[in-house]
């Protein structure tokens, strides 16, 4: 039990009905989950107002209501709060619920179109090399050292992060690695923690069906960084023209990472080949387990991080060469002479990363076999320029269903092929069925090609009609390609 007024520490309040000296049993934000004594924190969602469930939260047992619109009969037996911001509320009420355990370890936000999975990912796998205690909270799994706690969404709600956050502090970590997505920072879901440095890798066109516009998704990106403290960071990747903008009006420090352009942190890529990558940092030549330009900037991304939070320049660069990276990012899978990548690229920018990097290692006549979708209920406007680049890099191309959620899969991948070159519709085929497209691909291989397998990466299953049915894109490759058996 937590006294309400603790609670509301630090909370923008526009007035306030009832006892104050409440005790609370736990905090929600959805009316189903209420129980006695808890507090109802009513939000204003994309899909519900949870304004109009108040009522039900009162007959499950909560008595206190925090919301932005107070209703129009109060129960005296409940006491009101009203706020500016119920979201923003809700992760400050969460940390000080919690005992505000970022302030107890390290924590460092990524964010970036792309990137975010890879770098976070890579930082844990470092610092637990290092010896450190870590946490991890990602698009792929959540870690609190070796436990691993399935993840739902690339950053979760803000009561389950300052809940994993609690139970890092508990079992001793000292450093947590978190993806921070535009759509959780708009939301609110990142107010109340308190970073000790913030990343940013890239932005490209993506999720413009929940910003609206490219400005907005820019400005979704820069509220992580307007809300750090002067005594954290601020790395930012300069080879991107909105780095500097991340670092306007930030009150961090701010450093810079890059390939191209002069920054606080640099590589230069030696050799890139299907075996891995060698780099020069800061004039330290290291060799590395992943491939491609686009994991370079990650490496540096990482590398940057460790040594801004205190870590030793050399010992990082060779922990770091030991380290294997994220699920389902460049995956590798060489059986019988066919090499087959599965690679979570799923915007039109990271899939072409992927494809050049692919090009950059090939050494002959092989040919480049791509399987690529998009997922339904999301932003239209890249499936066909997905396809057209997928056409443009590969020697033939199957497009296919990814998670049409409620949309129909054809409908998908005809928006998809619009945006395919006449002079490529002869390389490029539809196959609406994930596994006979995959499968198609291992056919059509000889030995020595190279079927890139995109869109889905880690994930496990796919969603038809609100149901997630199980589908492991690696697993289904492996099968196919034994299957077939090319030798």
């Amino acid at each position: 039990m937590k006294v309400l007024k603790d609670i509301l520490y630090k909370v923008s309040l526009t007035s306030t009905v009832g006892d104050m000296e409440r005790n609370v049993s736990e905090i929600v934000f959805d009316s189903r989950k209420a129980n006695k004594n808890a507090a109802f924190v009513a939000i204003k969602g994309t899909q519900v107002d949870g304004h109009q469930f108040i009522q039900v939260a009162i007959e499950n047992g909560a008595d206190t209501i925090v919301c932005e619109e107070l209703p129009e009969n109060l129960d005296k037996e409940v006491t009101y709060v009203q706020v500016q911001n119920a979201s923003l509320a809700l992760g400050r009420m969460a940390s000080n619920y919690y005992e505000n355990p970022s302030e107890r370890l390290k924590l460092v936000a990524v964010t970036g179109t792309n990137g975010k999975t890879s770098t976070v990912t890579l930082l844990f796998q470092l610092f637990m090399e290092l010896g450190y205690q870590v946490g991890l909270i990602s698009t792929v799994e959540n870690k609190v050292n070796d436990e691993v706690i399935p993840s739902t969404h690339t950053t979760p709600d803000a009561l389950t992060i300052q809940s994993l956050l609690k139970k890092m502090v508990e079992k001793g970590c000292t450093h947590c690695f978190m993806e921070a997505s535009s759509h959780a920072i708009v939301q609110g879901r990142t107010s109340g923690l308190v970073f000790s440095g913030a990343v940013f890798t890239n932005i490209t066109h993506d999720h413009l069906d929940y910003h609206g516009t490219f400005d907005e998704y820019i400005r979704a990106k820069k509220m992580l960084f307007d809300q750090l403290p002067k005594d954290s960071f601020a790395l930012v990747n300069a080879d991107d023209k909105r780095g500097m903008v991340m670092l306007q009006n930030c009150k961090a420090v701010h450093q810079t990472f890059g390939l191209r352009y002069p920054s606080d942190f640099k590589a230069k890529v030696l050799s890139n080949t299907i075996e891995g990558l060698e780099l020069d940092i800061n004039n330290k030549q290291i060799w590395f387990r992943m491939i491609g330009e686009f994991n370079a900037y990650n490496l540096l991304a990482v590398f940057g991080t460790a040594v801004l939070l205190g870590e030793e320049e050399e010992e990082v660069l060779m922990q770091l060469s030991k380290v294997k990276g994220a699920q389902g990012r460049f995956d590798k899978i060489s059986l019988f002479g066919v090499t087959a990548i599965v690679d979570y690229a799923h915007t039109p920018d990271a899939l072409e990363n992927v494809l050049k990097t692919i090009s950059g290692v090939r050494t002959g006549g092989e040919q480049v076999i791509t399987v690529v979708g998009c997922g339904g209920n999301r932003d239209k406007a890249k499936r066909p320029i997905m396809a057209k680049i997928a056409a443009k890099y590969s020697d033939k191309v199957i497009l296919t269903s990814d998670n049409p959620r409620d949309e129909e899969p054809m409908d998908i991948l005809r928006e998809m092929e619009a945006g395919v070159n006449p002079v490529d519709f002869k390389k490029t085929v539809i196959i609406e069925d994930r596994r006979e497209a995959i499968k198609t691909a291992g056919i059509m291989a000889k030995k020595g090609d190279i079927i890139l397998v995109a869109g889905k990466g880690h994930e496990t299953y796919q969603e038809v009609k609100g149901v997630k049915h199980p589908f492991d894109d690696r697993q289904i490759v492996k099968e196919m390609l034994n299957l077939l058996n090319k030798e």
